[in-house]
């Protein structure tokens, strides 16, 4: 094709059929790998936190923050892999056997024998002192967290493989459709998100349902076979797929100008001037030119203030799958099914999954992207009314303020429900935890609303991030979005860990550890909000500016908004 090295589908016929075998085959193992994702992650807080581990909640919260934030922060490593010797399509493959392996370990750690044969025995002190195993929690002081370097080191090979799927099984998609227009393009990630949350609608709802009332060794083996289908699938469909050869590293001439342009002429020995060569450039065929790289760097320039306000909305959003659920834990959830009439029977039955309200989140999105791609764009845009990119992200990132808003003001009420001793015991799992007499479902507007801000964010940054980066960049730039988004997490846990400080910290529980009943997770919430609050302002100022400025010669009007009809 017109790429150099660019090789088309080895399987005969018309483009047409061959690229939609191609997109059909990308969409499934997207599917597939998003259903894996959702069932390590949405009850990754109870699993700590259960008589298996004994993690207090805040401990918990932090490595599934932590987590989902290297999921997106190692990123670029994937990229780099990609771009400087592998290519996109090895990226994968490669990476989602690694996945595999570490998804592995949680199944391992489930059982007995395995947590045994890679944990060790439960610290002696952590049994005598803590009453997990009779259904209660641990009094007094923290105890050792047991197996921690294990559940660490599997997580962080996790995030790796996950993240490095994610950097380069967007753009390989996009690349079956790029020759096809930019309508082609927009399809395939309306499709490419429907099928993200086909995968989380049947995690949520199967794997989340068997973890909690069944068993861990169970639920986190269907990940597990999740990963060797998609894995499987991406191989077989080989002969389809359009595949790049990798064309080099831009990272080194990107640092040097970036360098040069803050006054650090003394790094090298002159400064660059068109026409002189860069590290790593021209070093592959079809590799940027260095003017090519100049051009990429002044557009590098004008994307990134764009896309760093999405670091606070991103520590509001990554709260969904952890202290939302924390809170959840801790709010009366009912039984589904009932053993008997009496009340004290219903602890047998089997309990509403906590991770189920995140089908709130799912549900809304699998509603919305369809009826907006179809109906209310086209009848706006028919009327002029379409609001650009940048508008609807600055749009998005106000619902993720009353999402955190809506959850701080949920978690004041709860916790005026405990010191009234408005509480009851219930049975999640294994293990009993005291909650307060407020029902879950107060928790939906929360959810709707942060499901509503992704439809809004999320969606059209992805969007955003493809097309307004230059050819030769698309996948560096899809990288860094995904990048910021993982600083968002760390940035949010690492805020859970400063304010869980033994000096009066608002999430620190000593008195009753294991559970949020003694923390004041309501100031956490409304910190947030603050943050998230300055972050609305500050982008609205940006994205005017940003639109304000005359587009770049080929570039898509993607932020004028969406062309009519």
């Amino acid at each position: 094709m017109g790429d150099s090295g660019e090789r088309s589908p080895l399987l005969g016929g018309t483009p047409l059929k061959g690229r939609g075998a191609a997109c059909a085959a990308v969409l499934a193992v997207e599917g597939l790998e998003r259903a894996a994702f959702f069932g390590i992650t949405a009850n990754l807080v109870l699993y700590l936190t259960s008589g298996t581990f004994g993690w207090g909640g805040t401990q918990a919260s932090r490595a599934c923050l932590l987590f989902l934030g290297a999921s997106y922060l190692l990123s670029p490593i994937g990229g780099w892999l990609a771009d400087v010797y592998l290519g996109r399509y090895g990226t994968v493959a490669l990476s989602f056997l690694l996945y595999l392996l570490a998804a592995c370990l949680l199944p391992v750690t489930a059982s007995l024998d395995g947590r045994l044969s890679v944990c060790g025995q439960l610290p002696t002190d952590a049994i005598r002192n803590c009453s997990w195993h009779r259904g209660g929690t641990c009094r007094g002081q923290p105890p050792e967290q047991y197996c921690a370097p294990t559940i660490y080191s599997g997580l962080l090979l996790l995030a790796l493989g996950v993240s490095s799927v994610r950097a380069n099984l967007t753009p390989f998609g996009a690349d079956q459709v790029r020759d096809q227009g930019g309508d082609a393009t927009r399809r395939f990630f309306n499709r490419f998100y429907w099928s993200i949350n086909i995968g989380a609608l049947f995690s949520l709802l199967v794997v989340a349902f068997v973890q909690q009332n069944i068993s861990f060794l169970a639920g986190y083996l269907i990940p597990v076979a999740c990963l060797a289908l998609a894995l499987l699938i991406f191989l077989l469909a080989t002969p389809t797929f359009v595949t790049k050869p990798p064309t080099g590293s831009q990272v080194s001439a990107m640092i040097k100008l970036a360098l040069q342009s803050c006054g650090c002429t003394w790094l090298s020995a002159r400064q660059w001037e068109p026409g002189d060569p860069l590290p790593n450039s021209g070093a592959q065929p079809g590799a940027p030119s260095p003017e090519e790289d100049l051009a990429n760097f002044q557009v590098l320039a004008r994307i990134l203030p764009v896309m760093l306000p999405f670091i606070p909305y991103w520590m509001v959003y990554f709260q969904m799958q952890s202290t939302y659920y924390l809170q959840g834990l801790h709010l009366h959830i009912p039984s589904i099914f009932r053993h008997g009439r009496d009340r004290a029977s219903t602890l047998q039955g089997y309990t509403f999954p906590d991770a189920w309200l995140l089908l709130a989140n799912v549900v809304v999105l699998l509603v919305l992207v369809p009826l907006k791609d179809h109906v209310i764009d086209p009848f706006l845009a028919r009327r002029r009314l379409l609001p650009s990119a940048l508008k609807r992200m600055a749009l998005g990132m106000f619902f993720g303020l009353a999402s955190v808003l809506a959850a701080g003001i949920l978690e004041r009420e709860r916790l005026q429900h405990v010191r009234r001793n408005q509480t009851v015991p219930q049975l999640i799992g294994k293990d009993r935890y005291l909650a307060a007499t407020l029902p879950i479902w107060w928790q939906v507007p929360q959810y709707l609303l942060i499901g509503i801000s992704e439809l809004f964010a999320s969606i059209p940054g992805l969007e955003f991030a493809y097309a307004e980066a230059p050819k030769s960049m698309k996948g560096a730039i899809m990288g860094l979005f995904f990048f910021i988004a993982g600083v968002g997490s760390l940035l949010g846990s690492g805020l859970l860990t400063l304010l869980a400080l033994p000096t009066h910290g608002w999430t620190r529980c000593p008195e009753d550890y294991g559970s949020i009943n003694s923390c004041r997770m309501d100031n956490y919430f409304f910190l947030l909000a603050g943050i998230q609050s300055i972050t609305c302002l500050i982008f609205t100022w940006i994205s005017r500016r940003y639109e304000s400025w005359p587009p770049r010669p080929g570039a898509p009007h993607l932020c004028a908004g969406p062309e009519e009809g």
